[in-house]
């Protein structure tokens, strides 16, 4: 969400801290079921594996994990996103606004290339913070048996795996991959479209103007970045087979996703994908500005 003023003055960033961290509680326990159907299909194969459920799209991988695992297996992993996502959103928005000076080229004003930028790194550096979380909660989605506890996912991965690149950061280049790719196109294109779309007079017709760029926006983004988390969450979650490592990088996952799924492999999961963020940074839009004015107006 860009901000107008190249200032970051306190009481407004504690604001923008807080909103930020609503509207993501907001976002996540609405759309946390796409996020799970998205990991399912971006983790299983271009074949069915025997005995194993296999999903043949996103309608019907909704259908099968509520009939085989019951309604609350679509909110598995929601714990990790929702401890991380008040700070991340908060550091994200402060790191954004603090970098946009530092990308105007020249320019007397901010160009979409400026917040492009400024978003793109502010997306790399926030990766650092949050692929801890990340692996936790694909570790959890992708259990079809049981509901794993947080605590005993993390003390798990930290006793045979570490803290470093095989445990807790495992995954961490597919993660920066896509959070730079997709924030450089979700700022980019927010801002080229907002700029180029006459401003309407009207609150209710700007409300509405602002939330259509913005999902339009997302789901440009989306597709931008969806290989990379489909490589992310191959890196993250269960191996194929049990004791051997197939993805560990990548490229090296992108390489071997083409070469046995073809094209549409390097795409899985775009549909809930879309489905989520679409309709999920709209509300992230709406629901920032009427926490960030509410927060304001009562000085909090």
């Amino acid at each position: 969400m860009p901000i107008h003023s190249e200032a970051l003055d306190l009481p407004r960033a504690h604001c923008q801290f807080l909103a930020g961290g609503c509207s993501g509680f907001l976002e996540i326990l609405c759309f946390h079921p796409l996020d799970v159907v998205k990991s399912r299909m971006q983790i299983q194969g271009a074949r069915p594996v025997p005995g194993e459920v296999f999903y043949s799209g996103t309608l019907d991988a909704f259908t099968k994990i509520y009939r085989h695992e019951g309604l609350l297996s679509l909110w598995k992993g929601i714990v990790p996103p929702i401890c991380v996502e008040t700070p991340k959103r908060g550091a994200k928005f402060l790191m954004y606004e603090l970098l946009k000076p530092y990308f105007h080229f020249g320019a007397p004003h901010p160009t979409p290339l400026t917040h492009a930028m400024a978003g793109s790194l502010a997306g790399t550096l926030e990766s650092f913070l949050v692929n801890p979380f990340e692996l936790v909660k694909i570790t959890q989605q992708a259990n079809r048996e049981k509901h794993l506890k947080t605590l005993s996912v993390v003390k798990y991965i930290i006793k045979h795996d570490g803290y470093g690149i095989e445990g807790l950061y495992r995954g961490i280049t597919a993660l920066v991959a896509r959070n730079a790719v997709f924030h450089f196109g979700f700022f980019g294109f927010y801002n080229a479209i907002k700029d180029w779309v006459p401003i309407s007079k009207d609150t209710t017709s700007e409300l509405l103007q602002k939330v259509t760029i913005a999902g339009f926006a997302s789901c440009l983004a989306c597709v931008t970045s969806v290989t990379f988390d489909m490589a992310k969450c191959r890196i993250q979650g269960p191996q194929p087979v049990k004791g051997e490592v197939k993805y560990r990088w990548t490229i090296n996952t992108v390489r071997t996703t083409f070469r046995e799924e073809g094209f549409r492999g390097l795409f899985k999961g775009l549909g809930a994908s879309i489905m989520r963020v679409g309709p999920g940074g709209a509300l992230l839009l709406v629901s920032y500005e009427y926490f960030y004015e509410f927060l304001k107006k009562h000085n909090v």
